[in-house]
């Protein structure tokens, strides 16, 4: 793995330099935009709306449009905003991470120590697994500040971005009732079926089965062929009643 950010973790008095690296990895097939008359790659150009010419990409710069006008900016001044912060992730707290409502996730980093027998690296992985809890720093990368969790996972402390409250928008315009009458036997019957579903979380239980299926057709249709595609056969029931649908589904779940 390459590492895309180096700096360090400031916990306290105490520094704990890190490099970061991606955590995750797409699983999406990776298709080319292409000419459907000769099947040429389609390239993509950076072009001036008013000369129709394009960009060198030396030339480009970034603009923020006030007034009717563009201020320009460069550089330096992405460091002034946030000059403290621009190789520290500075822990200001610790919560518990389940309090952290997963809507607020965005991707995570594994932390790496600039030695392997880091002491300062351990007892901070330590004392968060200890005590469940996890930090809340704020760091920038790629210009851009961002908040996020500092985490244990297995022997790695673990970065994962969250995004600030103001990115979560609000409820108030969603058409939803929150006066719904549910009847005690209706909620009785639903929490015996979400009991009847629990288990431990297991991520590697669940594959990504659609992207299986689209390399299988790819691989077919290289060979001239079409794949046998699998189809989704949708849930029936015989009533419109609430409670006969929970009835059923509680049945069908044992009877499987």
């Amino acid at each position: 793995m390459r590492a895309i950010w180096k700096g360090s973790i400031g916990f306290g008095l105490v520094s704990i330099p890190v490099k970061l690296y991606s955590a995750v990895q797409t699983s999406s097939l990776d298709f080319d935009m292409l000419d459907g008359r000769d099947h040429s790659r389609i390239r993509y150009q950076r072009v001036n709306e008013k000369t129709h010419k394009e960009v060198p990409y030396d030339k480009i710069v970034k603009g923020f449009k006030l007034n009717d006008d563009y201020v320009i900016m460069d550089d330096q001044d992405f460091e002034d905003a946030a000059p403290e912060k621009s190789r520290v992730v500075e822990i200001e707290s610790f919560v518990d991470i389940g309090d952290v409502n997963p809507m607020y996730y965005e991707t995570s980093y594994y932390t790496e120590p600039d030695t392997k027998n880091n002491k300062a690296y351990a007892l901070l992985l330590k004392a968060l697994q200890q005590s469940k809890k996890a930090g809340l720093a704020r760091f920038v990368l790629r210009s851009t500040e961002s908040l996020c969790v500092v985490h244990p996972v297995n022997n790695v402390l673990v970065i994962t971005r969250i995004r600030f409250g103001q990115e979560i928008r609000d409820t108030d315009e969603l058409n939803i009732a929150d006066d719904v009458a549910i009847s005690k036997k209706e909620l009785d019957v639903g929490l015996a079926l979400i009991n009847q579903y629990a288990e431990d979380f297991d991520v590697s239980k669940f594959k990504d089965e659609y992207n299986d299926e689209l390399l299988k057709i790819i691989k077919a249709k290289s060979k001239g062929k079409r794949a046998t595609v699998k189809k989704l056969k949708p849930h029936t029931t015989s009533s419109d009643d609430l409670y006969d649908q929970l009835m059923s589904s509680l049945k069908t779940k044992k009877g499987a």
